[in-house]
């Protein structure tokens, strides 16, 4: 379906209340994937649309548009996807006019959904925002758009709920997602087994991230760091796990094939891969969390334009950039921003965590400490309750 057909598109198909939902990446498909299924499971006549990815289509939304064209980072970067952003945003009105949903759930992607918010009140649409924009860590100013435009805030990070709250923002800590997402079917031996890799190989994740700005940034230079670690350490195997929003051509344009390295892309069994990692190279971002949960030690990295960085450096707030330091409140994992992410300082930092045992499993135990700093498993359920309340008290004041 083209997306002139899409901006017309009405659902009348079933009889029961209309949800719009909107994620703009790939762990935001996946967060949404969750909801989606909570909801139905409580209310099963829910018409759901929006943007998103597979996980979301495959849960039963009517995507409008698909989250491939909008992942982006960056000011800068931007810039080359307006036209694309624009015309999505103009399918989501024409959707409040048309089609009008009964609540509009947001997740995360602020840049977005904070001006669709803006939109939807214009018609009178009740906002769910779900996953907190992190405005405690830079542009701090979005709050006021947050307190005009939107109804409730659902977080999964402990602090921000007294971060809402000392705004007089209507906040609910709902617990991590990523707490019943993440799980293995697999043990490491048994992931082994199925790809053939040595019990004894020393395996090391390559994950750069899901956002095509990311694989051109992060990708080349952790390829290099494998190279590195491939001359020091005997039978060594590296894992690079294919994220939704991504292709294997994606990861070929930056050289993600090296007749000189035994590197496996893995298009499913992510966690299983993930979890099968003696160490990782990792992007900044949600992917930090969960191998937080796996208890799998890493290095973290992030680079975006040096302009955009410039730009952006005198709104930034928070201490550090991964969300596992973030929650620990100190450095748990070791960070290497902007310049300091070389490949020769990826690979001082993680021989240790390949190399020490005693190293290794002291970064488990820390990792393990801040996953307990997650709330308790069940984060998708409460927060479809929060959407149903919303719904209900709409009907009761309607």
């Amino acid at each position: 379906m083209t997306s002139s057909h899409l901006a017309n598109y009405t659902d009348t198909t079933k009889p029961g209340k209309r949800i719009m939902i909107v994620a703009g990446e790939a762990s935001g498909d996946l967060h949404g994937a969750e909801l989606v299924r909570e909801l139905m499971a409580l209310d099963s006549s829910l018409t759901l649309s929006g943007i998103g990815g597979a996980g979301m289509a495959a849960a039963g939304v009517n995507l409008l548009c698909d989250i491939s064209r909008l992942a982006v980072m960056g000011l800068i970067e931007v810039i080359s996807r307006l036209k694309d952003i624009r015309a999505a945003m103009k399918i989501l009105e024409n959707q409040f006019q048309s089609n009008k949903p009964d609540l509009l759930v947001l997740i995360d992607y602020p840049g977005f959904n904070l001006e669709l918010a803006r939109r939807a009140k214009k018609y009178n649409i009740p906002v769910l925002y779900y996953i907190s924009p992190k405005i405690w860590a830079w542009r701090e100013g979005r709050i006021k758009s947050i307190k005009k435009y939107v109804d409730r805030m659902a977080v999964i990070l402990p602090f921000e709920k007294k971060f809402y709250e000392g705004h007089g923002v209507e906040v609910d800590f709902v617990g991590n997602p990523l707490l019943d997402q993440v799980h293995t079917t697999l043990t490491s031996n048994e992931f082994k087994s199925c790809h053939e890799i040595d019990s004894d190989a020393t395996v090391i994740g390559i994950m750069p991230g899901s956002r095509k700005q990311e694989i051109a940034k992060l990708l080349p230079m952790f390829m290099q760091t494998a190279l590195l670690l491939n001359s020091e350490i005997k039978n060594c195997v590296f894992l690079l796990p294919l994220a939704s929003t991504l292709t294997v051509d994606d990861l070929n344009e930056h050289g993600a094939i090296d007749d000189r390295l035994d590197i496996r892309i893995i298009k499913d069994k992510r966690y299983e891969t993930m979890a099968a990692c003696d160490a990782a190279m990792a992007a900044s971002g949600t992917l930090t969390m969960e191998l937080a949960i796996l208890q799998v030690p890493m290095v973290v990295c992030y680079r975006i334009l040096k302009l955009t960085h410039f730009l952006a450096k005198p709104f930034i707030k928070a201490e550090f950039a991964s969300l596992v330091n973030l929650v620990a409140e100190k450095e748990v994992v070791p960070e290497l921003l902007q310049q300091q992410a070389t490949p020769e300082n990826i690979y001082r930092k993680i021989l240790p965590l390949l190399l020490n045992r005693e190293t290794r499993e002291a970064m488990k135990q820390k990792l393990a400490h801040v996953a307990k700093q997650l709330g308790e498993p069940g984060g998708s359920k409460r927060t479809a309750r929060l959407a149903m309340e919303m719904l209900a008290g709409m009907t009761s004041n309607g």
